[in-house]
């Protein structure tokens, strides 16, 4: 049996014994490299596997190996950049949260439906370890990005996996929150004292086994509020209490909270979340469409118009589908098409005049050079008179004007990104060996600059 078989083999009965989110996560991807007397080495997507897999994990894949093949083997963990023991989290019974325990979740946010993209996949792996095994895996976990990308979705998908597979007591708030229950234990009772409120407070936010704040940077201004989640911390901390934190830049960016809170955010695991790609992008509108009456009658270029125009915010995109769907509904039910989202979106996206200006005068040389109309770049006629001048186009609005695909593609009538692709691809290869059009094309970009 070669590697790959016995691998293959060996995933089947880790597969069987695993919740299918795990064996996604932290299995699917691994390769068995090679077996050298009682070692065998694997190859795993990132560091963060390796440290899972060694601390979670071994024993029972240990086990599995030697129940597979009948001969022990000790695994070792390798990045493919290298290529240089505690047990397996069991299948939890599933638990049902304390009935007066205020966790604040949201149960709708969860690991299954957090889609992951080249952008996100590291954060959702340590997420996921923390929420497997929190209070040991990375504490604190925090969590940066702009707004938009899934931080908060990141952070409830934790909580609803730690309520559900086990009975430790979780608790998310935003900062805002913190703040507004920080202020109100100064307000004193009948008897000239807080005591109880102060009691109040801080079982509150320290009888827990996991606490999660969102957007501590509005603490900045906040000094008393600041000396209260020092106290509070220090206190989750010491007990081997799980702190997850999200804020909107770096823990070293948080310039208007204490020196001693930015050290303490820095001593666990510090994760960005990145903008998507296009790609993710249109995952999301896949997955977001999937559920609605007319999103089978949802065509690509409409799905690559609004992944082309929202390149940094999900929620915003996730707007524009809603926006797209509402307008098709109330146009009578009309066929969602290119024309109608452009219509649709015509005031929600804030678009680049710069951008789309240097595209139309782009269009505008080119036609003019060829004797051909804007309209005949954007149409879908073929005949060469016309569709070598669109390649042209194309190739200066992607190797000139840095354009996206989907933009040009969008701009040059509704064309598949693909299509640009192959434009700018066969221009390229073209001005190899043909003097000329490179001549031609320089011109038109010389009256560009």
């Amino acid at each position: 049996m070669s590697n790959d078989e016995l691998w293959t083999s060996f995933l089947a009965k880790m597969k069987d014994s695993l919740n299918a989110m795990a064996y996604d996560t932290w299995f699917s991807e691994t390769k068995l490299l090679e077996i050298k007397g009682n070692v065998a080495k694997i190859i795993v997507p990132m560091n963060v596997h390796k440290k899972h897999l060694k601390e979670n994990y071994s024993s029972f894949m240990e086990e599995t190996y030697t129940n597979l093949t009948g001969e022990n083997v000790h695994f070792e963990y390798y990045t493919e950049d290298e290529i240089e023991d505690t047990i397996q989290i069991p299948v939890e019974k599933e638990y049902q949260s304390k009935p007066n325990m205020e966790t604040n979740l949201n149960p709708q946010y969860t690991f299954d439906n957090f889609i992951v993209g080249v952008s996100n996949k590291f954060a959702k792996a340590t997420s996921l370890a923390v929420a497997e095994k929190p209070g040991f895996m990375y504490n604190p976990l925090f969590i940066y990005g702009n707004s938009g990308l899934g931080k908060t979705h990141l952070m409830h998908a934790i909580g609803n996996y730690i309520v559900t597979h086990s009975e430790k007591r979780v608790l998310y708030v935003t900062c805002e929150k913190f703040v507004s229950d920080f202020i109100g234990i100064s307000k004193k009772n009948k008897d000239g004292n807080n005591y109880d409120s102060v009691e109040i407070f801080k079982k509150k936010y320290r009888d827990i086994d996991v606490l999660m704040i969102d957007d501590i940077q509005y603490l900045g201004n906040a000094y008393q509020t600041q000396q209260e989640f020092f106290n509070t911390f220090n206190d989750l901390y010491g007990n081997n209490k799980q702190i997850i934190i999200s804020s909107d830049r770096s823990p070293d960016d948080l310039k208007l909270l204490e020196d001693r809170l930015r050290t303490r955010f820095n001593w666990g695991l510090t994760i960005d979340i990145l903008p998507p790609d296009f790609q993710l992008r249109m995952d999301i509108i896949d997955k977001k469409i999937e559920s609605q009456v007319m999103g089978s009658s949802f065509p690509k270029e409409v799905k690559e118009y609004i992944a082309s125009n929202c390149t940094t915010d999900i929620r915003k995109l996730e707007g524009a589908i809603t926006r797209v769907f509402a307008y098709a509904t109330m146009m009578s039910g009309s066929d969602i098409t290119l024309d109608l989202a452009v219509e649709a979106l015509k005031d929600y996206f804030v678009k680049s005049i710069v951008s789309k200006n240097k595209i139309e005068q782009v269009q505008q040389l080119v036609a003019n050079h060829y004797n051909i109309t804007v309209e005949d770049l954007k149409s879908k006629k073929r005949m060469a008179k016309i569709g070598v001048p669109r390649q042209i186009a194309m190739y200066i609005c992607r190797t000139v004007l840095e354009e996206s695909l989907p933009k040009i593609g969008i701009e040059f009538g509704g064309k598949d990104h693909t299509t640009v692709m192959h434009s700018v691809d066969k221009i390229k290869r073209e001005i190899k060996t043909n003097q000329i059009l490179e001549m031609e094309i320089q011109k038109i970009i010389n009256q560009i600059k």
